[in-house]
């Protein structure tokens, strides 16, 4: 409520043109309320606002707009304020605002940025996408191992405010190479002249370059480091991976998974940003393939027709069966890409999943059965061959469906694709063909038919 009052406020002093009393109000307000205020304000408003904000805020504020507002702004100022912008910027927020932009903006941005801005930022846009190297930072601290304490804390004051973490501290030699790591909280606590080369950790875990994103924040989550150093393959330090870039990578990898294991193609846009056709566009295709693969349980039932013809009441179990099968087989293929996702499966556990996947199944199989037998017998007395035969097939459509739920995922990850992919649309469609074959296999034996 207290957020509401204030946007109302801030929206106030600008329809009344006050903005003496909006600069001041915005002083007090947090960098991201401000952003959040901006993107649902008409352009022409957008601006000035931005042009309100004391100089301080501005970059912070810029840094946590949506592309598209970033592009307004951009267009509306100065090439000076521009300049004053980007080198205000940490780099790694300047490089995710030029990756979203048209050519023509990133140039006029580069432009304006200081020649050694505008190269550090040029060599973190030639990292490959999606690695290690194009999240990270250039902005860290970087002592040497023959600085005492009282040498280090003054340096940390000295640069400490332009670095966008100074909490873990880096030790390099001439060459740049990384040697070790200390923390401002060992820092504080040692005697001032105390060496940095006796209070430094050697044993370092880093991240490289070119590095896949989410094996660097695996490697933090399990470590629980609040930031870890990426090197180059000499070794040499070239920047940090922080935990906000973490939260970042983690919202981005878990948003694609969910779009995959829906049966969409990954948007990087919002929804509500996103219009229809392109909606569309990333959904048709899966559907398309789903609804051509679907078409195999119509040949299923086309080559079984004389059985469910000499026995019509076979075919109202064809619902459950390939339902349950679908479900069983979902739950698998959910836990084992969550698993992967968060690093505790990894392809060398594939013998590990199978055999946990089947005695599970056989379990959760055994009691679907056996409930289900109980029921037929009740409601169609007389018929405890037809009972036996659903419960023979649905025990087995269970255990194969857990088992191709819990292996799929795996198989993908193992030749390079994404596991996400092998989620509830594709195992249903795998898994109905599969029950299908199985019932009525099943029924042609023990019923004769």
């Amino acid at each position: 409520m207290e957020k509401e009052y204030d946007f109302e406020l801030l929206n106030r002093y600008l329809e009344m043109r006050d903005y003496r009393s909006l600069k001041e109000a915005l002083a007090k307000e947090n960098e991201v309320d401000i952003a959040d205020f901006m993107e649902n304000l008409p352009q022409d408003k957008a601006t000035v606002v931005f042009r309100t904000l004391p100089k301080e805020l501005a970059a912070e504020v810029f840094s946590n707009l949506p592309p598209e507002t970033q592009q307004i702004i951009i267009r509306s100022i100065t090439d000076e304020e521009l300049g004053a912008i980007v080198e205000d910027l940490f780099v790694d927020d300047a490089v995710d605002m030029l990756e979203e932009l048209p050519a023509n903006v990133v140039k006029r941005v580069l432009k304006n940025a200081q020649p050694e801005t505008r190269n550090l930022i040029n060599q973190f846009l030639n990292y490959p996408e999606n690695s290690v190297g194009s999240i990270m930072t250039a902005e860290f601290i970087d002592l040497k191992k023959t600085m005492t304490v009282s040498d280090a804390i003054n340096r940390i004051r000295r640069i400490g405010e332009d670095r966008e973490s100074i909490y873990t501290c880096y030790v390099t030699d001439s060459r740049r190479c990384l040697e070790g790591v200390v923390t401002v909280k060992e820092l504080l606590l040692s005697p001032d002249e105390t060496v940095i080369g006796d209070l430094m950790e050697r044993d370092v875990i880093t991240a490289r370059t070119t590095e896949d994103q989410e094996e660097a924040v695996q490697r933090m989550m399990r470590y629980d480091f609040i930031s870890m150093p990426v090197v180059d393959h000499e070794n040499r330090l070239v920047g940090i991976v922080t935990v906000d870039d973490v939260m970042d990578v983690m919202e981005e990898e878990a948003t694609e998974d969910f779009e995959k294991m829906a049966a969409m193609a990954p948007s990087e846009r919002p929804y509500l940003k996103t219009n229809v056709f392109e909606l569309a566009k990333n959904r048709i295709v899966w559907l398309l393939v789903l609804m051509v693969s679907g078409m195999i349980t119509g040949g299923i039932l086309g080559k079984y027709e004389a059985s469910f013809a000499a026995l019509p009441l076979l075919v109202t179990f064809i619902p459950m069966l390939t339902d349950t099968g679908g479900n069983a087989g979902s739950q698998s293929s959910t836990l084992v890409i969550r698993g992967m996702a968060v690093g505790e499966i990894r392809p060398a556990d594939f013998l590990k999943v199978l055999w946990k996947e089947l005695r599970v199944s056989f379990i959760v199989g055994v009691a679907l059965s056996v409930v289900n037998f109980i029921r037929l017998v009740i409601m169609y007395p007389g018929n405890e061959l037809i009972a036996l035969t659903v419960a023979f097939a649905l025990l087995a459509t269970v255990v194969v469906a857990k088992t191709i739920g819990g292996i799929l995922p795996i198989i993908a990850k193992s030749v390079k694709a994404d596991p996400a992919i092998m989620a509830a649309p594709l195992i249903t469609t795998i898994v109905d063909a599969c029950s299908l074959v199985i019932y009525f296999n099943v029924a042609e034996r023990l019923l004769k038919l």
